[in-house]
């Protein structure tokens, strides 16, 4: 059975505190010292973990007790783990931040679940005194998270950094460094957060290097591995994936346009038996070739709105193959490729809808329910999922019925070869979903075939 080794959690006090500047830090920090590092990120974001795959090389990961469910997450850390001498989460939020359903989710449920150690990342800028007040609460609130160390961050100076740690030395909670403000440490923000590194990698490659000599110089990297070798080995069930079947082909969307495709949806297309081939909308002018599936995830297809129009011939390409039925799963910045227009710039025109970006987030939780049959399974199929963007599509459609805490309503495009929605699905808890869609393309494989044979395929 797999076993969760050494790990702890990076959590934080506050959105913004500085979560992924000291888990990537730790992360290339721990790799130049020949260690072996790797990372995962509590909840469903898709950016950071893209910045600590590159820290460390591997995979990037999630672990979202709300998406998978509580007993997946064991599972799902021990695979990002595997190979690696320590594990390293990233957190979501403040600590104890999680679903307004009270659903286990939060940076501190996913440490209680794990049994890993704690580090808090306190913003130190403007506080003295104070701090140990912020750090005896977050030590005490829940007796079941070990909170074993801080980092303290954006810290003014060496006398700013001894009175801060002389405050906190009462609550007994060790302060495993300080870093200093610091401009070459601040990475470039956008609506949805970081900017993906697959835009601008040569930027973030300087900034990573700079960032662990940081960690190197102002943190204990000795006591972090102490604390992540103190967690009590557990062995966890394997992650459950579909049976692998017959060889079929998916093109997945990729590239610096759509970068938000989970690492465990391609894992479970894979172990289902699927052959996944990369393309990039940006760039390639047509779509792999043979082809018996096609996703397109998440991304900032907004931001590159010229180029993506612009490549006429992929456009005509995808319309073909949506046409002769090919199975397609369109999420979120994949929903706004394939409308008729995003602000105005024409797109695939598959998608009987037109976008356009707002400054109205939405963002949450979903559970949803498709409506119709689709490549999902039949009407009546159900998912957890996830939105978060600025965008918004007229109409919005009605092939999904969507419920959160806050209400319900009707979105998303859906038939029996097509899904299209805002929605952003992980199968690390239930991948009978991408089963369902493996199993449409193993269909329609059959199907486009015998049309070629006779003469009929795209017709009708």
């Amino acid at each position: 059975m797999p076993i969760l080794g050494p790990r702890l959690v990076v959590a934080g006090t506050h959105s913004g505190v500085g979560k992924t500047t000291v888990t990537t830090g730790l992360l290339a920090a721990l790799r130049a010292a020949g260690h072996r590092p790797t990372a995962a990120k509590v909840g469903p974001d898709f950016i950071d973990p893209g910045y600590h795959a590159l820290a460390c090389g591997r995979p990037p990961r999630n672990l979202d007790a709300w998406l998978c469910g509580a007993a997946a997450i064991g599972p799902l850390a021990a695979r990002a783990g595997n190979g690696a001498d320590v594990l390293v989460v990233e957190g979501v939020m403040g600590m104890f931040d999680g679903a307004a359903d009270g659903t286990p989710s939060s940076t501190a449920d996913v440490a209680r679940i794990l049994d890993a150690p704690v580090v808090l990342v306190v913003d130190a800028e403007a506080m003295a005194g104070s701090v140990a007040a912020v750090v005896h609460g977050f030590a005490t609130l829940d007796p079941a998270v070990r909170l074993a160390g801080v980092v303290l961050n954006r810290v003014a100076s060496d006398g700013h950094e001894a009175m801060l740690r002389e405050a906190i030395a009462p609550t007994g909670i060790a302060v495993l460094g300080a870093l200093r403000r610091d401009d070459r440490l601040v990475w470039r923000d956008r609506h949805l957060g970081l900017v993906p590194v697959a835009e601008d990698p040569a930027s973030v490659v300087q900034s990573v290097a700079a960032l662990a000599v940081a960690v190197s110089e102002r943190i204990d990297l000795r006591a972090v591995l102490a604390l992540a070798e103190a967690a009590p080995r557990r062995a966890v069930e394997p992650v459950a994936v579909p049976s692998p079947a017959p060889t079929v082909r998916v093109a997945v969307a990729a590239g610096r346009a759509f970068t938000f495709t989970y690492a465990d949806t391609l894992d479970a297309l894979r172990a289902g038996g699927a052959e996944v081939v990369a393309f990039d909308p940006l760039a390639d002018e047509r779509l792999p070739d043979p082809l018996d599936g096609l996703i397109v995830g998440g991304g900032f297809p907004e931001v590159h709105a010229a180029r993506l129009a612009g490549n006429e011939p992929l456009l005509a390409a995808v319309r073909h193959a949506v046409a002769a039925g090919v199975p397609t799963w369109a999420e979120c910045g994949g929903l706004l490729w394939l409308t008729r227009s995003v602000d105005g710039r024409a797109m695939a025109g598959i998608v009987p809808a037109s976008a356009r970006m707002t400054d109205q987030l939405t963002l949450g939780y979903r559970e949803a329910t498709v409506t119709v049959a689709s490549p999902l399974g039949p009407a009546g199929t159900r998912l957890r999922a996830h939105e978060f963007h600025y965008a918004t599509v007229d109409p919005p459609g009605d092939a999904l019925d969507l419920r959160s805490r806050f209400g319900q309503g009707r979105a998303g495009f859906a038939g029996p070869t097509l899904l299209a929605s805002f929605l952003h699905h992980h199968p690390g808890g239930d991948p009978s979903v991408v089963a369902a869609f493996l199993a449409a393309c193993r269909t329609g494989r059959s199907r486009l075939r015998a049309s070629r044979a006779s003469g009929t395929a795209g017709k009708g």
